[in-house]
């Protein structure tokens, strides 16, 4: 990526607690109004490193850039980025309004201006009906809208939020992901949002990246981590993945249980090299007729029905591995009669859905 586009640098950072090593040399170049994840277990060093850019942990090693200039030395009230907590922490004794005029007074801003921009993110938050209200009488999800509109309201370069929609229930998770990119896409800022959950990732943001003991796994589109994920541990944490563990047998091919696969892949690698063949369970296809046109094909029987509603999973124990292939089924295709437990059923896929991973 070309650095002159980057608002915030990571360069080698890293977070030593004792003998232990929380963040490893991560460098990630955040760019100018985009929407950043950092995606990853609990454990894998995301929150740390948002507190090193927030300023409440000093790097152990490392430089951290704004706008070109070290900010690594800086405390948090000397630095252009604000965090904002899961808790939200709002005033309860001021209304909407004054919460959010909160920081710009303390900065003994002129009043007509506080008003003008507290009247502006009242807008664009949609709260201005709720304006004189008190947080106890707000919703989760209004609450959580107060808590970003008070960020905003200071214009900082980077919104820093850590797990900000981990106290919402699933609807309103859902409702306000898509109203957080909406904020994000007309406040111009920079978002860089903490999370462990790999559907929000998805929905929301730009590009993001995958960490695990400190260290980037890797780094992309929601797009590219999902259908070209580089190592077997992405391919597991992002979305549902079939990994299937055989050799290369060919410049096309896979050899999985004495089965050949056909795969698509540039990737340097020999034969009899261990790989893992990596096929998406929305790629699977039930074949009705023995044949079809899908380059691999495999019998099993099914040993698990999972319905979601909009989909239904079915889990197919097949000879090309121990663990059952998952299969997603759209609703509008499945009937339970043709897909119950222990029937058989045939699958295939195409070469150029199976991702190969040699780590």
């Amino acid at each position: 990526m070309n650095n002159s586009s980057a608002v915030l640098i990571l360069d080698k950072v890293s977070k030593s607690y004792g003998n232990g090593l929380a963040v490893d040399e991560v460098s990630l170049s955040i760019r100018e109004n985009e929407f950043f994840a950092l995606l990853g277990p609990s454990g894998c060093g995301k929150t740390t490193l948002l507190r090193m850019l927030a300023g409440f942990e000093t790097p152990s090693g490392g430089c951290i850039y704004l706008d070109g200039n070290d900010i690594s030395p800086l405390p948090p009230n000397k630095r252009p980025l604000n965090l904002m907590f899961q808790s939200y922490a709002l005033f309860p004794n001021m209304t909407v309004r004054k919460n959010i005029a909160y920081g710009l007074e303390m900065e003994r801003l002129p009043e007509l201006e506080i008003r003008r921009r507290v009247d502006e993110v009242l807008s664009t938050a949609q709260l201005g009906e709720l304006a004189e209200r008190k947080p106890d009488q707000l919703s989760g999800g209004q609450r959580q809208r107060v808590a970003l509109a008070r960020a905003l309201v200071k214009r900082p370069r980077v919104l820093l939020l850590d797990e900000p929609l981990g106290a919402l229930d699933k609807k309103l998770r859902e409702k306000m992901q898509l109203e957080l990119k909406r904020l994000q896409h007309e406040s111009g800022i920079t978002f860089i949002i903490v999370t462990h959950d790999q559907e929000e990732a998805l929905v929301m943001s730009d590009r993001m990246a995958v960490l695990d003991g400190g260290k980037v796994c890797q780094c992309g589109s929601p797009t590219e981590l999902y259908e070209n994920p580089n190592s077997r541990f992405v391919a597991n944490f992002i979305g549902v993945s079939n990994l299937l563990e055989g050799v290369r047998s060919g410049p096309h091919s896979v050899r999985v249980n004495g089965q050949e696969l056909s795969v698509e892949t540039d990737a340097p690698m020999v034969n009899g090299q261990a790989v893992a063949v990596v096929v998406r369970p929305e790629r699977l296809q039930v074949l009705t007729e023995q044949g079809g046109d899908c380059a691999n094909q495999v019998s099993g029987k099914i040993v698990e029905v999972a319905y979601h509603g909009l989909d239904t999973n079915l889990h197919v124990q097949t000879p090309l591995s121990d663990k059952p292939l998952i299969v997603r089924v759209p609703s509008s295709q499945f009937e339970f009669a043709h897909f119950a437990i222990d029937t058989t059923i045939r699958l295939g896929w195409q070469a150029r859905h199976a991702r190969v991973l040699t780590r």
